[in-house]
């Protein structure tokens, strides 16, 4: 039994709950930008815990990672950029809303959502810690592989109107996963001979690409984020979140639950939790409108689950010292400088640190969405005042966020090519979420199969959740090859562009290149590529068959875009791309805080007709946060500017 005044005492500390305090303010500032989320404030935060007491130091630690899926929400919703990969499912019904006047309502019930959601994860943690373990260690190798491919499957069915496309997102993620130098061999694969990628293609980047780029685009084609004013008050808006989020309890209990449970699975995703309580719901969903089109529901079930998570998270860590996550790991190193060794030992002699945390992720939770919500009428504001403000600003922390990962312009260089395919994806009926998922997973699928394999042999394909993946997988198929064959004469499902077509081709040929390169590699490292690039090559080539069908049974001419469209459709991603770019140049040329400046003025000057005063004061305000967050708070190596080395040399 823990001891109570060890508890009291430790929990009350007053340095511990000011650690909390700043861990949730810190946590909400990283959760609102795009690119630092708080993965990347653990490791900053981590040397502040060296000097603190254990209570202090797991409260500064948690109130940073309790609460940036609170306030990721707020780009999700107004810009359509997750600001971490948390929020990338609230995006599909999130920004939706914000576009339809009803910023206030969506931001509304995530936050309380959230918030319910992360007091839910908690009292999971409290409820369950002394059976976890029995529960944890029964589960093997091969289970995880098969909730590994369950999860993919399911989000790649559940994207977006056309399954078969979903699935061939999914793969093109995986293919993408297989960059870099391979983790049983040390082989090279699909590097091109560069050592930038032999870590793989940086994540951050990609995501910022795939999902920033192709938002800072659409921004720029309309005056405001939302094409209505608000309808209502944001006072008004609030209640109405908060009473949707009341109506549909039974919603955030069961994706609340969903996320505790897969959470305490090591090896399961956040975008798999995610993606996974957004599709129950959608397939529970019988109200109008569709999910994708501004469904308030699509907000509440990931909300709920992404924040129910982190209680999840922390059971296999605190039970077996098994990180449930990235940021777990970091977490447990904070427990090593401390002195802590997670597991059996933990939970004999650090039991009131333990419920200690249970109290630390209630409390962070509490006055992180209280804080949202004080703000969310200001919030909800931004989605009506001129878009050229937003884009400055949003395209200054994009490509920040990108050039503080280790200031190499290679790293650009990966952004703005992720940002051309998740333009192209987004305006073609791809899905970047399954891509997305195929990334994150799909080395850890094909670390799974191998130690499967190793350690069980045949056996791996006869336990029961092996079974239930691979009935799943056949389902895929069958529904695949009714895809095929079904037709419809109302509408075409997005297949009316030679564009389309090309696409395919472009698909089939991706699959033949890994196949050929990796049939050089030696039977371990060149295993799975070929697989999912064969498959690759099967359903590229089925989605061409699918194409040419649909176009000869109904007599459907592909429709060809006039030149202007089409030099229409390239000139945008193109222009995002020298927007970013020149910002990029000014870093090298005056410096990144006078960069800052100068390209936000410069931007909204262009772009609108009002006063200088506006554009300055925004510039500025711009630059100071910069400053707060990349020179003080992450501590970022800026490199020395064109003024500072001419300015060196002449003194």
């Amino acid at each position: 039994m823990p001891d109570p005044g060890g508890f009291l005492t430790g929990i009350f500390d007053a340095t511990a709950l000011l650690s909390l305090l700043a861990g949730v303010v810190a946590g909400l500032i990283l959760g609102v930008i795009p690119g630092v989320g708080g993965l990347f404030g653990l490791v900053v935060l981590v040397p502040f815990t060296y000097h603190l007491d254990p209570f202090a130091a797991v409260a500064l630690l948690l109130g940073v990672t309790a609460v940036t899926t609170i306030s990721d929400t707020i780009p999700a919703v107004l810009l359509g950029v997750p600001g971490t990969i948390s929020a990338i499912a609230t995006v599909e019904d999130g920004h939706p809303l914000a576009r339809q006047g009803q910023a206030a309502r969506a931001l509304g019930a995530a936050f309380s959502s959230s918030m319910l959601g992360g007091i839910f994860g908690a009292m999971v943690l409290f409820a369950t810690i002394p059976f976890m373990r029995p529960i944890v260690t029964t589960m093997q190798t091969p289970d995880f592989l098969a909730i590994s491919i369950m999860g993919m499957l399911l989000v790649s069915l559940i994207s977006g109107r056309d399954s078969l496309k979903g699935l061939a997102s999914l793969l093109i993620g995986i293919l993408l996963c297989f960059v870099g130098l391979d983790s049983n061999t040390g082989e090279e694969r699909f590097t091109a001979g560069m050592i930038y990628f032999w870590d793989g293609v940086p994540l951050e980047v990609l995501f910022l690409g795939l999902f920033g780029f192709p938002e800072m685009i659409d921004l720029l084609r309309r005056p405001r984020i939302s094409d209505h004013a608000p309808k209502a008050g944001a006072v008004a808006g609030l209640k109405a979140g908060i009473a949707d989020m009341r109506r549909n309890w039974r919603l955030v209990l069961q994706s609340s639950g969903l996320g505790a449970v897969l959470g305490a699975i090591p090896g399961v995703g956040v975008t798999v939790i995610d993606w996974v309580a957004y599709g129950l719901a959608k397939r529970a969903n019988r109200e109008a409108p569709e999910f994708g089109e501004g469904n308030i529901k699509g907000v509440i079930a990931p909300e709920s689950a992404n924040n129910a998570k982190e209680g999840g998270y922390l059971i296999p860590t605190i039970a077996l010292g098994l990180p449930g996550s990235v940021t777990m790991t970091i977490l447990l190193a904070a427990f090593n400088v401390q002195g802590i060794s997670p597991g059996p030992q933990m939970l004999q002699e650090n039991l009131p640190l333990i419920y200690a945390m249970v109290f630390y992720i209630c409390v962070a939770n509490i006055i992180g969405t209280m804080l949202c919500l004080s703000f969310t009428g200001a919030f909800a504001r931004i989605a009506v005042i001129p878009t050229h403000y937003i884009f400055a600003v949003a395209t200054v922390f994009l490509v920040l966020g990108v050039f503080s990962r280790n200031g190499d312009p290679k790293d650009f260089a990966v952004f703005v090519a992720a940002g051309f395919l998740g333009y192209l994806m987004k305006h073609n009926g791809w899905s970047r979420a399954a891509l997305s998922l195929g990334f994150v997973l799909g080395a850890s699928v094909e670390r799974f199969f191998h130690l499967s394999i190793q350690m069980h042999g045949v056996n791996t394909f006869l336990r029961p959740l092996v079974l239930i993946a691979l009935a799943l997988l056949l389902i895929v198929i069958m529904a695949s090859i009714r895809s095929l064959r079904r037709t419809r004469g109302d509408r075409v499902l997005a297949d009316d562009g030679a564009g389309d077509a090309l696409s395919y081709v472009a698909l089939t040929g991706l699959g033949v290149v890994i196949v050929s390169r990796a049939a050089d590699l030696t039977f371990v490292a060149g295993l799975f590529p070929i697989v999912i690039g064969t498959a690759t090559i099967l359903l590229g080539l089925a989605l061409l068959v699918r194409f040419l069908w649909r176009r000869r049974s109904k007599g459907v001419k592909a429709s060809e875009p006039s030149r202007m469209e089409g030099l229409a459709a390239a000139a945008a991603p193109a222009r995002m791309a020298l927007y970013s770019l020149a910002f990029l140049l000014l870093i090298y040329a005056i410096g990144h805080l006078a960069a800052t400046f100068v390209f936000v003025l410069g931007v909204v000057v262009f772009h609108t007709s009002g006063g200088r005063l506006p554009a300055a004061l925004t510039a500025a305000g711009c630059t100071a946060v910069v400053y707060g967050v990349f020179d003080t708070l992450v501590s970022v190596r800026w490199p020395h500017s064109l003024v500072e080395i001419v300015v060196a040399r002449l003194a």
